[in-house]
């Protein structure tokens, strides 16, 4: 890694990249909320929807802003990031976009089964979910981020069109 990577402030950051503890930090914040689904579901059913309705949400403005302008990116740049100092490490955002996509994918599907009264299909995606999210928040092991390069292998490469 060179000296320009490890000095970066948040504010100098390329558009491309971010402070790798943000997205650690919006994985734990995820694992919560999804230990609260799982342990909610056994009771209530309709609140476990609601709850992970809501981590959909956030899935899902993750996966359409990015992680910096995520609700969770948010919380970590206004309350954490000022108190651990510049970012010593990034990454690349596209990763982490497709990571809350995926996410996102996981949360729909775990509503849907608590829509549909399936306790049960509702449990086990938002169990899929997250065991992803500890996974991160934990050993800093991003599941979507590992299959975003097989994912842009299979896509076909945008054309570019004739100017």
């Amino acid at each position: 890694m060179s000296q320009s990577d490890t000095d970066l402030s948040p504010q100098q950051s390329r558009p491309g990249q971010v402070d790798v503890r943000g997205p650690r930090f919006a994985a734990w914040l995820t694992t919560g909320v999804l230990v609260v689904v799982l342990l909610v579901s056994a009771v209530s059913v309709p609140a476990a929807a609601v709850l992970i309705a809501l981590q959909a949400v956030v899935f899902a403005l993750g996966a359409l802003l990015g992680p910096r302008r995520s609700p969770y990116g948010q919380i970590y740049a206004r309350l954490v990031a000022p108190r651990v100092g510049p970012p010593t490490e990034v990454e690349p955002v596209a990763p982490l976009r497709f990571a809350q996509l995926v996410g996102l994918i996981f949360a729909v599907v775990s509503l849907i089964g608590f829509a549909a009264g399936s306790a049960v299909v509702g449990a086990i995606f938002a169990a899929f979910a997250l065991f992803a999210a500890f996974l991160n928040a934990a050993f800093g092991i991003c599941l979507g981020c590992k299959i975003y390069p097989l994912v842009q292998r299979i896509l076909p490469a945008p054309t570019q069109s004739p100017t």
